[in-house]
């Protein structure tokens, strides 16, 4: 799934009403009506809404069974080593700041690891110790959502 930086992805975007959403997607199975919403569609979508029922954060989740990942410019973001995962964005152009789990790119989205993962789901090859995050997420808003926090 390619997301639009600032923006979302083609099935949800930041500032739709919530009506809307669920009328296209349908309704979430985790959290209906509330502030967060876990959709079961591959890769996972959890849709943040403000008070109002508007769209205001949409985040993907790593798939890592051999299903769909996250893209942005030809750049696999989910499911890879999250040092990988910037520097070829770097190299595309792109800038960011670190953040307390990973980072925020200034195109309008984030880059995340909830350590959740380790090196050697990635890499059979590596140790135990090995302490290289794993991009396990993607976050999409405005890069005005991300320095506010």
């Amino acid at each position: 799934m390619e997301i639009i930086p600032g923006h979302g992805v083609a099935m949800v975007k930041v500032g739709e009403a919530r009506a809307d959403v669920e009328g296209r997607i349908g309704v979430p199975v985790h959290g209906p009506g509330g502030a967060k919403a876990v959709h079961s569609t591959t890769p996972m979508l959890v849709i943040s809404y403000t008070p109002d029922d508007t769209v205001e954060l949409v985040e993907l989740a790593y798939d890592g069974q051999g299903g769909e990942e996250v893209f942005f410019d030809g750049v696999q973001l989910t499911f890879r080593f999250l040092d990988d995962v910037v520097a070829d964005l770097l190299a595309k152009g792109y800038t960011s700041v670190p953040s307390d789990i990973g980072f925020d790119f200034h195109a309008g989205f984030s880059v995340w690891s909830m350590h959740s993962l380790c090196a050697q789901d990635l890499d059979p090859d590596a140790t135990e110790d090995d302490e290289r995050a794993v991009s396990e997420g993607v976050s999409v808003a405005p890069f005005s959502y991300f320095s506010q926090a």
